[in-house]
């Protein structure tokens, strides 16, 4: 009995020693290997459907396309009545509307058509629904330190990331589960006091044998307030 009890409380205190001392590179490698086991995130060929709604605001319902090995993204966005369809392929950038696949430049400035748009859309969505393989990426700086911190009343591993000047200019925290390695919220920060937002994290879809969150409810650091929700329907 004294053996068997002895043996338990030596794992606990294993797992209480290991959780405290992982290393921010051993965290990550962690959380990828429970998001991308199999490691499809580098030749990802798929298609996401995702709707965001804000508050006071129409639905906007998005089909997105991403082929990594092509360097090929595609968007496309009805909200009400309009349609905006944004194409970067291997660099090149393409702008339709509403079917229109040479918009007037009336048009693309009325509704703020460009393809500086259309990349900031490419490396929103490949980011954000590439984590936490992405913080892989080249210009990404992972801290070595691991904290344990409770947000919302969950505990958490949490990883901080910031990134040479060329690459960004916000500090992200990213917050683990703890037991299975998942990532349940992630939290970014500007230079100026208050600022930023945080996203909680709820639900699961495999696309390509990839775990990615369904839901990403978005909000404000400074007062909590409401930003909106994007729910992937596949």
């Amino acid at each position: 009995m004294f053996q068997k009890t002895f043996f338990l409380f030596t794992l606990f205190i294993s797992f209480l020693s290991f959780s405290q001392n992982i290393s921010g590179k051993e965290l990550l490698e962690k959380a990828i290997q429970y998001h991308d086991p199999n490691g499809n995130w580098e030749t990802f060929k798929g298609i996401l459907h995702v709707t965001m709604t804000t508050p006071n605001n129409p639905k906007r319902d998005s089909k997105i396309e991403i082929n990594l090995p092509n360097q090929f993204f595609s968007v496309t966005a009805k909200r009400g009545e309009n349609t905006t369809k944004y194409t970067v392929e291997k660099g090149a950038c393409k702008i339709a509307f509403n079917g229109n696949e040479n918009p007037s430049e009336t048009i693309l400035k009325k509704h703020k058509l460009s393809c500086d748009r259309a990349n900031l859309f490419k490396d929103y969505y490949t980011y954000l629904y590439g984590l936490p393989m992405k913080l892989k990426d080249n210009g990404t700086i992972i801290d070595d330190t691991v904290e344990k911190k409770t947000f919302k009343g969950k505990e958490y591993l949490v990883l901080k990331a910031t990134y040479d000047v060329n690459v960004g200019k916000d500090t992200w925290y990213f917050y683990f589960n703890p037991k299975t390695y998942a990532m349940e919220v992630y939290q970014f920060f500007k230079a100026t006091k208050d600022s930023g937002e945080y996203i909680l994290l709820s639900e699961e879809e495999s696309i390509n044998g990839i775990k990615m969150p369904k839901v990403r409810a978005w909000y404000y650091n400074k007062n909590d307030g409401y930003l909106g929700t994007d729910t992937l329907t596949k």
